[in-house]
């Protein structure tokens, strides 16, 4: 069982507060993703510190975005960035999409390890989901931008947030928009966060 130190201060270093009930359910997550990487391939993260620096990632919009009153991740795989913001947000319903198989199966396991009974995972596309509009939907390393939106729209409303975890060509992605929305980009490390709001 290895000790959270080492993840409490990388989240601390960037500037993120966390619950100590928070930092255990991330502590477990990291033990079975560690343990399920060994022999289903789930991401590339391979050792701990690589799972915190991912954890660290999918959080640190919290250091800037409003709280939403419901969640969808599009294409959440091992748990990046959904199921790390649902072990902060425990008040928050969430729904995980995730049409691959073994990645489902070990989100369902994990969410009942880590006691969060507020998420959903939905083994489908996105747009094969049928849900109310959500307040918020998040993805990473999905798609580009536009297609994104054109994937949620039948889950979404004027009144939903977006949260795209988007590398080096965010800008271009926002160029091509047919419409231009309200938006930041927030970079941070190597990310840029783009938060349609």
């Amino acid at each position: 069982m290895p000790n959270n130190n080492s993840l409490s201060t990388m989240l601390t270093q960037a500037n993120i507060a966390v619950s100590d009930a928070a930092l255990i359910r991330l502590t477990t997550f990291t033990n079975l993703l560690h343990e399920w990487n060994q022999t289903h391939n789930l991401t590339g993260a391979k050792t701990r510190e690589a799972i915190y620096e991912n954890i660290v990632d999918s959080l640190y919009p919290l250091t800037f975005i409003d709280r939403p009153t419901s969640l969808l991740d599009v294409g959440t795989g091992a748990g990046f960035p959904g199921l790390m913001l649902a072990a902060v947000w425990l008040d928050i319903p969430t729904v995980l999409s995730e049409p691959l198989g073994k990645r489902a199966a070990f989100l369902k396991y994990a969410v009942m390890e880590m006691g969060l009974t507020q998420v959903t995972v939905e083994r489908k596309r996105v747009e094969h989901l049928k849900h109310a509009p959500f307040g918020l939907i998040t993805s990473r390393a999905v798609t580009d931008t536009q297609l994104l939106l054109s994937l949620t729209r039948q889950v979404s409303n004027p009144m939903t947030q977006y949260l795209f975890y988007k590398g080096s060509r965010v800008e271009k992605e926002v160029a091509v928009l047919t419409k231009r929305p309200n938006y930041a980009i927030v970079q941070w490390n190597k990310r840029n966060f783009l938060w349609i709001k």
